[in-house]
């Protein structure tokens, strides 16, 4: 699509070859869409030392290596944004290295007060990572046994309690650039895109889409899926540190694929710095 888009501006895409990356190495690719280095450690680097070297790369991996779900839901509850009653837990386990006996773990008061922190989001309550995506070690608990049967589990992941939303609507909003936000139907529970494109009221949807700028804007996303619980007519944002969003045709739908592939052309090519001249994405 980049090359359909591109060619009378002789712009040109294609995937992205590293194979040791020089400290002293010039740009190789004008912009870089980066949809797997949260994976690969190695890539992450190159993305880095591609910022450095004047490469336009989204998303920024500045920002989003030092960012986690639990700041961000601090940030957007002092900008206004509808956040649930969330907790940062100790995690359960922890690596080899660790003193847990003394120093390491000096700090840590002992026993933590479950019933205190269940008081505070709420029953029943969402127990999740701080960090990560896919829905992966997310499980909601009714009380304290549950909680501590989920909890001791989780190791070595540190994980955020949360308050419920019993939602009536749910939305992912994909996000091109920061401020094209497109809210979709989505089932938590199948985990499937929904095309229904009057789910949600104007109201609600024109809250959704301005509380999704606002979290982009202020996180420097400009690719990211941004999740909403609908509650009382109230839109709870959920979660929205999706550095390589879902994109999957099969996953999506191809109604909405159709759309990501060429938004996210549209915006490669926009992010083209002009003064570069003909150069391959």
């Amino acid at each position: 699509r980049v090359d359909e888009l591109g060619a009378p501006h002789g712009i040109t895409g294609q995937m992205v070859r590293l194979g040791g990356t020089k400290m002293d190495e010039q740009a190789r690719y004008r912009v870089i869409v980066d949809r797997i280095s949260h994976e690969v450690e190695y890539y992450r680097g190159a993305m880095k030392h591609a910022v450095l070297q004047g490469t336009y790369v989204i998303n920024n991996p500045f920002w989003w290596t030092a960012d986690d779900k639990y700041f961000n839901y601090s940030v957007m509850a002092k900008l206004g944004v509808a956040i649930p009653r969330t907790v940062l837990l100790p995690q359960k386990g922890y690596p080899a290295d660790i003193d847990l006996t003394a120093e390491s773990l000096h700090n840590l008061v002992y026993p933590i007060d479950w019933d205190a922190l269940l008081d505070y989001v709420g029953r029943p309550a969402i127990l999740k990572p701080y960090s990560g995506g896919g829905w992966k070690h997310v499980y909601k608990v009714a009380d304290k046994r549950e909680l501590l049967e989920a909890y001791d589990r989780t190791a070595p992941y540190c994980m955020t309690l949360q308050q419920f939303i019993n939602f009536d609507h749910y939305v992912r909003c994909f996000t091109f650039g920061k401020t094209d936000i497109t809210p979709v139907a989505y089932d938590p529970r199948e985990r499937k895109y929904l095309v229904e494109h009057e789910y949600l009221s104007a109201e609600v949807g024109s809250r959704v889409v301005r509380d999704a700028q606002l979290i982009n804007l202020a996180l420097g996303y400009e690719m990211n899926t941004i999740e909403f619980a609908v509650q009382d007519g109230v839109p709870y944002a959920i979660d929205f540190l999706n550095p390589a969003p879902d994109f999957e045709r099969d996953r999506i739908t191809p109604h909405y694929f159709e759309m990501v592939v060429d938004r996210m052309a549209r915006l490669t090519i926009e992010r083209m710095p002009v003064y570069f001249g003909p150069a391959k994405l």
